[in-house]
């Protein structure tokens, strides 16, 4: 970005003050805003003319108040898809870590710094093959999810204002009322 165009940023990572924000826009075009900047309609009468956007670094927008960046005549932008890729990465992670009880052998592992070696028993888990997973919401991020539940073999159950379009071999169930598994 550094090289397209000309840049501060924020280097310390944390949220700043309303009168830093505002002294860092001087003969700026765009603010470029996280989730921890909170963007309200005092913020935005202070921002100096030369600002014309604000282009939120995430998803959503709940930080700032788009109907006074509207009246200040103010663009306002997000990112909405990038992080479903990523979010259901980490979703499918947890669905793993769980039965699988990676984090209790990694906490015994540094812990105890040895392994007493292999048992039948010890530290034995549950697979996810056969299981069933309810999703509340197939958006980008639960339509993600189900693609990488089923293929570990976990049926899909999921319930969204929409029914989605029924798939080849599909395993993903829609349901009308609260989730059950089979």
């Amino acid at each position: 970005m550094g090289t397209l165009f000309e840049t501060d940023v924020n280097e310390a990572d944390v949220p700043l003050h309303a009168d830093d924000l505002v002294a860092g826009l001087a003969e700026k075009d765009v603010l470029v805003s996280s989730i921890t900047d909170i963007i309200d309609a005092r913020l935005i009468a202070r921002l100096p003319p030369s600002v014309r956007m604000i282009a939120q670094f995430g998803n959503g927008v709940d930080n700032i108040d788009i109907e006074a960046a509207l009246a200040a005549g103010l663009a306002v932008t997000n990112t909405p898809s990038v992080l479903t890729e990523d979010t259901a990465d980490m979703a499918m992670m947890l669905m793993l870590a769980l039965p699988r009880r990676l984090i209790e052998g990694t906490q015994l592992l540094v812990r105890e710094r040895a392994w007493a070696g292999w048992s039948p028993t010890w530290m034995l888990g549950h697979r996810l093959r056969g299981k069933a997973l309810g999703i509340v919401g197939m958006g980008r991020i639960g339509t993600a999810v189900a693609q990488r539940a089923k293929a570990f073999g976990l049926k899909i159950h999921y319930y969204s204002r929409n029914r989605r379009p029924p798939r080849s071999k599909s395993r993903w169930r829609p349901s009308t009322g609260p989730i059950s598994t089979p």
